[in-house]
């Protein structure tokens, strides 16, 4: 698979900073082989430092940064320049998670350069209002994420979900929505995709779990029936 051949409905897998690097690297082969078991895109998003050693030991996934800055070469220290995340092989990278937030300025010149390196820009949102302005930005992906419900279990109301993907796809119809939020098994993967998402993801139900393997099979699957459905 190509790794920046995004298929609809993708799946994100994500280890915050949950877990060191034996764990994670168990994750990320677990997911690989899921994503071509079920011919689905799913993106790694990991720590910045084992980015490079993911990449190295996967054939099938979308390695993903946490976070880009928009700098350029140069000044800047402890920053994660754009170039530094292709040389070890990243093709997509966040921006402004709730846990990560970044000011107006600091998206724009990020999109800017991650668009000028080849890289995937996937932009954080919470509200109906800030996704409005994201999406006038034209990033490749925007999460679409209440933060009250991160990491609670309960995803959004059916209304937040076609609300953030029609407003996402009247502005530019090309930028693939992701819902996320509370996903904890693949019945909920299965709604949100069938509530208008081009996707959606997981982190610590998955990173916390005592199965990864097992969470992410289950969310993976959501995705297929949704997929079947939908007839995608």
């Amino acid at each position: 698979m190509d790794r920046t051949e995004i298929k609809t409905p993708f799946f994100m897998v994500n280890t915050k900073s949950y877990l060191c690097k034996e764990k994670v690297l168990e994750i990320a082969k677990e997911a690989d082989r899921l994503a071509e078991k079920y011919d689905i895109t799913v993106f790694m998003i990991a720590p910045h430092v084992y980015l490079g050693i993911i990449q190295k030991v996967t054939n099938n996934l979308i390695i993903t940064a946490q976070h880009v800055d928009g700098n350029y070469l140069g000044r800047g220290m402890g920053d994660t320049v754009p170039e530094f995340l292709r040389d070890v092989g990243v093709t997509a990278a966040y921006m402004n998670h709730a846990e990560h937030p970044m000011t107006l300025a600091e998206l724009v010149q990020a999109i800017h350069r991650t668009k000028e390196t080849g890289i995937l820009s996937v932009v954080c949102s919470d509200t109906i209002e800030e996704t409005k302005a994201i999406a006038m930005l034209n990033p490749d992906i925007i999460l679409c994420e209440q933060t009250n419900k991160i990491e609670t279990g309960t995803l959004s109301d059916n209304d937040y979900m076609k609300k953030s993907v029609d407003t996402v796809k009247k502005i530019n119809p090309s930028i693939l929505v992701e819902l996320g939020a509370g996903i904890c098994s693949g019945e909920d993967v299965y709604k949100t995709i069938m509530a208008g998402a081009d996707g959606t993801g997981s982190a610590s139900q998955i990173s916390c779990s005592d199965d990864p393997a097992a969470v992410m099979e289950d969310m993976l699957l959501g995705v297929v029936k949704a997929r079947e459905e939908l007839e995608l």
